[in-house]
């Protein structure tokens, strides 16, 4: 299986199942000499941890980082950063009604028909549990980018949005309420909602915005490597993400050149950023926003029309432990996968100078 690599100088490749006994990565590129603040990594990998309050899956899982290599006496050595997060509480017999069943808008058929063979125990390498790894990985490229802010929210569930551009949010409520939401009224109807869609066997989907603040000019590398681009890839890549937008995004074609162009300040900055930080594919030191859009999560509990291995119509219902929206488990994951970017092109510019 190819494409479990991300990343070109500060490059995480990540292995393991939902259900095995664990699952785990290395960094390769991150330089030497960096003091690490290891209950930081471990704070980020909390906030993704399952069965974190009532309105996402119940799997206890303590979700420890163990590193292996890389890191002597708290500090970096420059050599391939390895590191495990054992599985603690599968319940793999939660899943044995699909081990010859296709869940439908899951990743279970198209494994089968690529590899021949799956994992259905949790979704085996398809599951979002893989993330966790991620998370390991960005928190640890945070602390590469100790002046760059990076955070990500909720911003919307199902129909219920947010009303307040980020200049008017607070992001110090973020973490004070379960759906990650900036702002407490609205965070309070998507937790309800939620709870709602939980009740009645469903799941919902929603939208992240991210930003990030105080970028240097020059991230980015064209024609191909845009940095957009690869923020666009590295959202995408994230488990249940179907969309990906930043600047004026779609709502950007519905202007006029004259009402779309950012023009400049003396000193180059810009009187707007409809442009999302990102000018030509490079940052241009404006602050880079865009957002994710996820799915509902494709396991439900209710009774759904599928087919088996053998390719016959049967009918199915979901079992086990699953979020009902993955929206506020994805706050840490999209910034560590922004993390990631930047650490990476940060790297890339400093090697281009040499």
């Amino acid at each position: 299986m190819a494409g479990n690599s991300f990343g070109k100088l500060f490059r995480l490749t990540t292995f393991g199942e939902s259900h095995g006994q664990a699952i785990g990565g290395v960094i390769d590129g991150c330089p030497a000499g960096l003091k690490l603040d290891l209950e930081k990594i471990q704070k980020e990998l909390n906030r993704r941890r399952p069965g974190q309050s009532a309105i996402v899956t119940q799997r206890k899982e303590p979700d420890t980082v163990e590193f292996l290599s890389g890191i002597f006496e708290e500090q970096t050595t420059g050599t391939p950063i390895g590191f495990i997060i054992k599985n603690a509480n599968q319940k793999s017999k939660d899943y044995s009604h699909i081990k010859d069943t296709y869940r439908p808008s899951h990743a279970d058929y198209t494994y089968d028909e690529k590899y021949g063979v799956r994992d259905y125990r949790g979704g085996g390498r398809s599951s979002a549990r893989e993330t966790a790894c991620r998370v390991v990985a960005g928190a640890l490229a945070k602390q590469i980018l100790s002046d760059i802010e990076i955070t990500a929210y909720t911003a919307s569930v199902g129909e219920i949005e947010l009303q307040k551009s980020h200049k008017e949010l607070d992001f110090s409520v973020i973490e004070t309420n379960p759906v990650r939401c900036p702002d407490t009224a609205t965070a309070e109807k998507m937790e309800s909602y939620i709870k709602e869609i939980r009740a009645e066997g469903d799941t919902v989907g929603g939208t992240l915005q991210c930003i990030i603040k105080n970028v240097p000019k020059g991230l980015g590398e064209p024609v191909f490597d845009k940095l957009h681009a690869e923020l666009g890839k590295a959202m995408l890549s994230i488990n249940a993400v179907k969309g990906f937008e930043y600047g004026s995004g779609f709502e950007g074609t519905k202007m006029k050149g004259s009402q779309h162009n950012d023009l400049f300040n003396n000193d180059g900055s810009t009187r707007t950023n409809l442009s999302g930080g990102i000018q030509g594919g490079i940052s241009n030191g404006m602050n880079i926003y865009f957002n994710v859009a996820f799915k509902p999560v494709a396991t439900i509990m209710q009774n759904q029309e599928t087919i088996n291995a053998q390719g016959e119509s049967v009918e199915m219902q979901g079992k086990g432990r699953h979020d009902p929206c993955v929206v506020p488990r994805a706050v840490p994951i999209v910034e560590a996968m922004a993390a990631l970017v930047i650490a990476d092109y940060m790297l890339q510019n400093k090697s281009s100078k040499f």
